[in-house]
């Protein structure tokens, strides 16, 4: 009873620190697993010494990683890869790859690694960049359906999946004998596992899934899958395989079927809960000391691994036809080390391919790569700006900022047009069709919307619509109005002063995603700013109004009143 006792008191410290040091994190804007790595810290056997049994938090620790990688099974999305697939796939191994070259000639020829396969090691952990970091940056700027966010979130989404290979290759790097029959025979069972994988995937856990869903057992469902993500990930550890692949694997087995989103909702509070404690645990493994003492190597480090990484994904985007500026966020964006990159870090101390003091150090300069992305890619458009403003690149960069392909019949005149073709460019596209009265041109980033334009016969312009390339190729001047639907805030207002620059009598309107853009917007020369939020309460507020028996003259004039002091009326305290 005392040693059950001692434990409680354990978790119970480890988890008040976990939630302690991620309340902080968070109040200082900062990723919140930075927050559990400094509250291990703190009460490890290197802190305060809070903690007696490390061993049982590391046991937890190790369930963590397993539902963490279960969870990113689930949510893996083939629809989601499609929209940008072939930048996704083959440019993100093309970044992998080059990344874990260039890291392997480095730091074997500098003497950080004892051989090629360390050093292949180092790279495969320097290669992954944070999906947590990059999809919290990319939501609080409201740019997640952007150009720039669904390449990188569809690069990210490969990387998870790479992550798989690589846990399952690691164990084998550092055993005795060829390297490459190792490496075949681990190739070998995880192409008979995956193979027996899909099979359940397939015929198996999906009727077991709908089975169990019918009793409508919350309690029922929720054990099913942890019973589902660990027996997996035993065999997977029978097999020589990482636990951690096998819980992948557990969580592909249903990320196709219908009650995905549902095992999601339900396994999600249980994974962060055990997450938290994984890097809480990684947190105790830290000595300050070390750190401390090689402050300057690590910030070195920090240097050397966001500018490398930027320096490879820019050219690598590039070549797929992507704008500097698109090409130059995406590289600002993911230039980090990944959170995951703890959990293969973890498995090559483990496998001795990674010395303590090199795992520490590894530590530290990620540590400071996330909470650097943030600020960073903050500063990612106005870096672009200004370098293709420079006389001595412009010449250069402006190459990627042309028109990528454009479909105009004849010169426009008295034309609209829409920025954008999204969900609400649509919308307006198809409301000015139904019109019939004035030409339309669209212009749009993304190739899957170009070839809807193309179905419909529509004209279009397809590039990066705030580019100066491309807005001369509009013929703004000779436009009527101008409806910006851009998802990137930053785009449509560079867009909003280059329109006006170039037609300063333009009617441009203009779509705010937040509060704050509407004053901004509007100083800036739009007609009109529309808030989809604020129209959407105006819409339930005049269908409240009707039924309320107020005459309709009356709802207008209100709806018009509240639209013609910008929504100030209704704003509050937002």
């Amino acid at each position: 009873m005392v040693a059950n006792s001692g434990f409680i008191l354990d978790l119970t410290v480890a988890l008040g620190a976990s939630a302690t040091g991620g309340y902080l994190a968070n109040r200082l804007r900062q990723p919140v697993l930075l927050g559990y790595l400094l509250s291990g810290l703190v009460i490890g056997p290197l802190g305060l010494q809070l903690i007696n049994d490390t061993d049982a938090i590391q046991g937890l620790a190790e369930l963590g990683v397993a539902f963490l990688l279960f969870s990113l099974g689930v949510q893996f999305s083939l629809a989601e890869l499609n929209r940008v697939r072939n930048v996704a796939l083959q440019g993100s191994l093309l970044q992998i790859g080059l990344t874990t070259a260039a890291v392997a000639i480095i730091s074997s020829l500098l003497g950080w690694a004892n051989s090629w396969v360390q050093g292949i090691f180092l790279g495969t952990v320097l290669s992954l960049s944070s999906t947590a970091v990059v999809l919290k940056t990319l939501t609080e700027r409201g740019e997640t359906n952007t150009r720039h966010g669904q390449i990188m979130l569809a690069i990210l989404i490969v990387q998870d999946l790479a992550l798989g290979v690589m846990l399952a290759i690691v164990p084998s790097l550092n055993s005795q004998g060829a390297l490459l029959p190792i490496l075949g025979l681990s190739l070998l069972k995880v192409g008979a596992f995956i193979s027996v994988a899909i099979a359940a995937g397939y015929w198996l856990v999906p009727r077991m899934i709908r089975a169990v869903a019918r009793t409508e057992s919350g309690e029922l469902f929720l054990l099913t899958l942890l019973a589902l993500c660990l027996s997996v990930a035993l065999v997977t550890a029978r097999l020589g395989l990482s636990i951690e692949i096998g819980a992948f694997a557990a969580g592909l087995m249903i990320a196709e079927i219908d009650y995905a989103d549902h095992a999601l909702s339900r396994f999600l509070p249980l994974r962060d809960t055990f997450a938290c404690l994984f890097f809480t645990s990684i947190g105790m493994l830290i000595d300050p000391q070390i750190l401390f003492q090689n402050t300057g190597i690590i910030l070195g480090l920090v240097a050397l691994v966001m500018v490398g990484k930027a320096l490879i994904v820019l050219p690598v985007v590039l070549s797929f036809g992507y704008s500097f500026k698109t090409s130059l966020r995406t590289s600002l964006g993911i230039n980090q080390i990944g959170e995951f990159s703890f959990v293969l870090a973890l498995v090559g101390l483990e496998n001795n391919l990674i010395s303590e003091q090199k795992y520490l150090l590894l530590l530290g300069t990620t540590a400071i790569t996330l909470v650097f992305t943030p600020i960073l890619f903050k500063f990612a458009t106005p870096i672009a700006e200004t370098l293709l403003k420079s006389p001595r690149l412009q010449k250069y960069l402006t190459i990627w900022e042309a028109p990528q392909d454009l479909w105009i019949e004849n010169e426009l005149s008295n034309h609209i047009v829409v920025a954008g073709y999204g969900r609400v460019g649509q919308v307006v596209v198809n409301i000015l069709q139904q019109q019939g009265h004035y030409p339309i041109l669209v212009i749009e980033n993304n190739e899957a919307a170009i070839q809807t334009l193309r179905h419909h016969q529509l004209p279009y312009i397809l590039g990066d619509a705030d580019s100066e390339q491309i807005l001369e190729k509009a013929s703004l001047d000779k436009a009527i109005a101008l409806a910006i639907t851009l998802p990137d805030p930053a785009s449509a207002r560079l867009l909003l002063k280059r329109s006006l620059a170039i037609s300063p009598d333009l009617d441009v309107i203009a779509r705010a995603h937040i509060t704050a853009e509407i004053d901004s917007l509007t100083q800036a020369g739009a007609r009109e700013v529309v808030q989809p939020e604020f129209e959407a309460a105006l819409e339930l507020g005049s269908h409240l109004l009707k039924i309320l028996g107020n005459a309709p003259t009356d709802i207008q004039d209100t709806m018009e009143a509240i639209r013609h002091n910008r929504y100030l009326s209704i704003r509050g305290g937002r």
